[in-house]
């Protein structure tokens, strides 16, 4: 890790929440995972300080902790989790871009707050809404519930793991030092039925309260009377690693869009959409798709027949880019998307690009042929490439001091 990521993450630890956790969160980058009370000592911050500290870091998933056989509880900071945190204007426009304001705000809340309870994130959202909207309207709990099913339906929020029950037999035993966390995967996205019925609230204008009217006094809630609502303890928090998978997404479809045409990259968009759920972030594949399936799920008002989808699938799965394969015949025939292939291909063609707008057409021109060759002499770049011995030498070593080659001498 550079000092450069270890002052970025501190920077933004401190800008969203203050300097207390932020040099504990720094300290904990620094030297790796540490149990209380070397943090204490290491940060000459008191304990009830550095627990509160730590509290905040781990509501937001930023640090973890681990017990160890000898029962001592490590504490760990993630700094990619911290950088997580630029990328938090992008999340919470894409949810705007997909479930309209509401979905929006659902993240932004879940973002803000870490972990949340369902019906705390619809009463939040629906009072927001409510503020924005014209006197005599107001959002409806049902109407901001929906849309926070449509969000763990497509797992773009999930479920956070949960302190399991203890065992009968395990009443006589002392409790852990700190808790273990676990749930199951297919629990993740399961939503809790919640009859959430009432309206957003609108907060009392300083207007009102300059008109001298005495506010009626609220009736003291004691813990009797202070139901607990049915998703009690059952918390949310933001998928992030769905919205990359969705970032990654939309640059295959914006790539397919550049290189072929629009009905391509719509066929390749309704190909990810359908297999989004089903298919892991890290796959190398998604899941195959026959095409009557893909026939079936595209957009509506998409006028093409199946005969011309048939073509455009064969011309996807033969492009040199191999962006789309075939792995059958079944069903009019079984295709996948090779996610792997098809981010390396990206990821060359952002390189070449750099490489482009640094050095020049040329240098580029020599920088994508070593990448697609692998091993190349200095002849041969010379000769494949078209470029006097000269020039093409002064590029080579262009290229080798930024290390953008290297250099493998070979044994005679």
């Amino acid at each position: 890790m550079t000092q450069a990521e270890i002052k970025l993450c501190s920077l933004l630890l401190q800008e969203h929440f203050g300097e207390i956790v932020d040099k504990i969160g720094t300290h904990l980058i620094r030297t790796g995972s540490q149990p209380l009370r070397a943090i204490v000592h290491g940060t000459g911050t008191s304990l009830d300080q550095v627990k509160k500290a730590l509290c905040v870091l781990i509501q937001h998933n930023l640090v973890t902790y681990q017990i160890h056989k000898r029962g001592i509880v490590e504490y760990e900071a993630h700094c990619s989790r911290i950088l997580r945190i630029l990328r938090y204007p992008r999340y919470i426009y894409t949810a705007k871009t997909l479930y309209s304001d509401t979905g929006e705000l659902i993240v932004e809340e879940l973002l803000l707050n870490g972990k949340m309870t369902m019906s705390a994130v619809v009463k939040k959202v629906a009072d927001r809404l409510t503020e924005t909207m014209e006197d005599g309207k107001t959002m409806d709990y049902a109407e901001v519930s929906s849309t926070f099913c449509r969000l763990a339906d497509t797992h773009f929020v999930q479920r956070c793991p949960l302190v399991p029950d203890p065992p009968e037999s395990a009443e006589a035993q002392p409790p852990p030092p700190a808790p273990t966390l676990s749930i199951n995967e297919k629990d993740m996205y399961l939503v809790p039925k919640l009859n959430l019925i009432g309206k957003g609230k609108r907060r009392r204008s300083s207007d009102d309260d300059a008109a001298g009217e005495p506010r009626p006094k609220r009736p003291k809630q004691t813990a009797e009377s202070k139901e607990p609502m049915p998703d009690d303890g059952i918390y949310w928090q933001a998928n992030l690693d769905r919205f990359h998978q969705h970032f990654r997404d939309q640059s295959i479809v914006n790539a397919v869009a550049n290189r072929m045409d629009q009905t391509s990259s719509e066929i390749v968009r309704t190909m990810l959409r359908m297999s989004e759920i089903t298919t892991s972030s890290g796959a190398p594949f998604t899941q195959p798709l026959s095409s009557n399936e893909i026939f079936r799920s595209l957009p509506v008002g998409y006028n093409i027949s199946k005969q011309v989808l048939d073509q455009y699938l064969t011309l996807l799965a033969d492009d040199p880019l191999e962006f789309v394969g075939k792995s059958g015949d079944s069903g009019g025939g079984m295709y996948v998307i090779n996610l792997h292939k098809a981010l390396a291909s990206l990821a060359m063609a952002t390189l070449e690009s750099i490489v482009q707008e640094r050095f020049g057409s040329r240098c580029a021109r020599i920088f994508r042929l070593v990448l697609r060759k692998k091993h190349l002499e200095q002849k041969q770049v010379e000769d494949f490439a078209m470029i006097p011995a000269k020039e093409a030498k002064d590029m080579l070593y262009k290229l080798l001091s930024e290390n953008l080659i290297s250099l493998q001498v070979g044994c005679q």
